[in-house]
Order: C-alpha cells, then structure tokens, then sequence
C-alpha cells in the first residue's frame, strides 16, 4: 500500500493537468532580443497597416464593391486576426522575456490561431472560384456572385472553421502534460502541444487528422482544379496579348495561395521529419508561416491590382 502511495506521488511530480507552457523565442539568440524585436515589430506594423488600409479602401471605395474586392478584404481580415494572434506572445518574450503561458491561454491562443489559418484557406478557394467565374463564365459573373452569396460563402467558411477547431481543442481539455513543457515555437501550435502529453492522444491525432483533410486536404484540390480549368479556357483565346492579359488577373492570387500553403507543408515536414533540424531553423519557420501571408499578400494586391493602386494614390492625394 505504502509502495503504492509512493509510485503515485513519484508520477505526479512528472504529469500535470493544468500545466504552464515555457514558450521559445528564437534559441541561441537570447541576448539579442532587444534588436530581434526591431524587424518583428516593422513587419508587425506593415501587416496590421497594410491590411488596415486594404480594408478601409475597399469600404469607403464604391468603385471597389465587386466579388473580388469583397473577397480580398475577407483576406485582409483574416490576415489582421492571424497578425493579432501571434503577435502578444512573440512581442512579450522579445520585449519581456515573459515565455509562460497556461494551458487555457494555450487554447485561446490556438483557436484564433488555427482558425484564421482554416479561415485563409477557405477564402482563398473562394478567391479561386471567384477567378474561374470572372475567366470561364465572364457574362453570368455577376448573376452567380451576388452579395447574398458572397455573404453566404462566409459564413460557411467561418462556420467550418469553427467545427473543426472546437473538438481539436476541447479534447486538450483531459490530457496529462508531463513536467518537461517547452514549446518550440513563440505560440501555441497544436502538434507542438500535443506531442508533450504523456497520456494517450490518439483521438487528437485522429481528430487532427480529419481537421487537415478537411481543409487542405479539400482546398488544395478545389484550388488546382480551378487554375486547371482557368489554364484550359485561356488557352482557347487566339491572342497571346489577351491571354497574358486575362492570366494576369490571377497573379495576385497565385502569390497568396504560395505564400500561405508553402511555408505551412514546410513547417509541417519539420515537425514530422526535421527533429534533427536546429532549434533556430524550426522556430524561424514558424515565425515565417504565420508573419509572411499577412506582411505580403497587401503588398501583391497593392502591386499588381491597378484598382487598388489608383485607390491608394487617391486617397493619399487627398490628404
């Protein structure tokens, strides 16, 4: 009995149900944190900005109320939330050297988190159809995206979003943490989470699992398959002005949807196979997955969407 109350108190020393995370800024550079801190706050400040003013042009521009526009300000939305959910945490370890965090924060942090993430994924396969629509079916453009169905399309994003990361993380909830819980990244991020349990997790990673068909397993698909049809009917058009011409119009969107899925599979596959990777390599790429979408996708929109120029410089000149 005596052996038993014993090996109980010795496995409690080791596992916690309500644990306390050490997130990890960038390794080996401790010391540099103060100038590591200066290129995180301008990018910070370029997303939040760049997407701020996207945002305000599309509302206050009539000229601008089209399908398209209203789909790049969802972008700009989620890409300001994305922003925002990362940027208390990285901030306060550069700043503050504040690394804790509880596991109900943890949650919080990974529902907006994964949820914009989920969010962005979904619109760009809306930005896609949008673009099949405007190419393929240019003369019931209007008749098929109307602002009813704009709206409609999301809600569905953001509702699917929903489900899915609430189960994922509801099941945290009853897990067993051991005592050794640093992270890898300035944020909480589920597989990172999820592989310092010391209970049994089959059921997250199951639940994980059907998250990730659910949504890239199913975007990326629908995605490719638009530029399939979209590469089909340009190449039906006899000039090779006006095809670079209608290609030219996807361009924007090709960079968003590298910029989002690229560094998301390569963060991924470090997670899964790069354990030998060094620990700057792995926390640097994590910061790109989530800083880079935000940062660049109002520059690409700024640079090759001629509305969104002639908008800018508007309301620039009207200062």
């Amino acid at each position: 009995m005596l052996q038993m109350q014993d090996n109980t108190e010795f496995l409690s020393n080791f596992t916690m149900k309500t644990p306390t995370f050490l997130l990890t800024g960038v390794p080996g550079l401790e010391s540099a944190y103060a100038w590591i801190s200066i290129p995180f706050c301008c990018l910070y400040a370029t997303a939040l900005s760049g997407n701020s003013m996207i945002l305000f042009i599309i509302v206050t521009q009539q000229s601008l109320h089209e399908p398209m526009y209203y789909f790049l300000s969802m972008l700009s939305a989620t890409d300001l939330g994305l922003t925002v959910s990362t940027m208390s945490t990285t901030l306060r370890i550069l700043w503050f050297r504040a690394n804790e965090i509880n596991l109900d924060w943890c949650i919080v942090q990974m529902f907006f988190l994964h949820g914009f993430t989920f969010i962005e994924s979904g619109v760009l396969v809306a930005m896609a159809f949008d673009r099949y629509i405007a190419i393929c079916n240019p003369l019931r453009y209007t008749t098929i995206l109307t602002n009813s169905r704009i709206i409609q399309m999301g809600f569905l994003v953001i509702i699917r979003a929903i489900v899915l990361i609430v189960p994922l993380l509801l099941l945290l909830k009853p897990v067993s943490f051991c005592r050794v819980i640093t992270l890898s990244h300035s944020y909480c991020y589920h597989p990172d989470v999820i592989k310092l349990a010391c209970s049994d997790t089959r059921a997250n990673s199951i639940c994980g699992l059907v998250d990730l068909l659910l949504t890239t397993g199913v975007d990326t698909p629908c995605i490719v398959l638009s530029y399939i049809l979209i590469i089909r009917s340009v190449l039906t058009i006899a000039s090779s002005g006006e095809r670079y011409k209608v290609f030219s119009t996807c361009v924007s969107h090709i960079g968003a949807v590298a910029i989002l899925y690229i560094p998301m599979f390569s963060l991924s596959l470090v997670h899964r196979y790069g354990q030998s990777a060094p620990k700057v390599v792995r926390s640097m790429m994590a910061n790109v997955y989530l800083i880079l979408p935000p940062v660049l996708n109002p520059i690409i929109y700024s640079l090759k969407t001629k509305q969104i120029q002639k908008a800018i410089l508007s309301l620039l000149l009207t200062k």
